[in-house]
């Protein structure tokens, strides 16, 4: 199967860029590429404190209005080390072409280690990403059921068969 393309510009904003090489795919089965810390010092992030926002350095312009871009954390830098990102996931949407900024957050309990970001360090990763827009029509009953209905949190089951 061949992996989709989509041309995106981007512009680098932070000439440092060119040094440490534009974002890209770190292996030929990326999903996402990286995003560096364009920060002008080392950065430190305080277990527990609010959390920052990191300049990439880049904007992009997807041209394409039914895609989006997911910002992730760095798995490594997760699960290691405790940073992560402090909404979550970000999203930029096809038509924000400002800069990409990264908000991480040390999840380490209170009195752990600092964690340092360093200038050029590979904090975040952004995957480009399909949108589908619902075209939402207000029903009094849904002309269609499922199996599971209403059935929230939980209601499949923890076990290991058939949910």
């Amino acid at each position: 199967m061949t992996q989709g393309q989509l041309s995106v510009d981007v512009k680098i904003l932070d000439p440092r860029i060119k040094a440490w090489g534009l974002a890209d795919y770190q292996s030929s089965g990326a999903a996402a590429i990286d995003l560096y810390a364009c920060v002008e010092q080392e950065t430190a992030i305080e277990p527990q404190a609010p959390a920052i926002l990191i300049p990439s350095g880049l904007a992009f312009n997807m041209k394409d209005l039914s895609c989006a871009a997911l910002v992730l954390p760095r798995s490594g830098l997760g699960h290691k080390k405790g940073l992560v990102m402090g909404n979550s996931v970000g999203l930029i949407d096809a038509d924000y072409t400002g800069q990409v900024y990264v908000s991480v957050w040390n999840r380490n309990p209170a009195g752990s280690a600092t964690i340092v970001i360093q200038p050029g360090e590979r904090i975040a990763q952004m995957m480009f990403v399909p949108i589908l827009r619902a075209n939402l029509t207000v029903v009094d009953e849904f002309a269609q059921t499922t199996e599971r209905g209403a059935g929230g949190f939980g209601s499949t089951g923890t076990g290991g068969g058939a949910a």
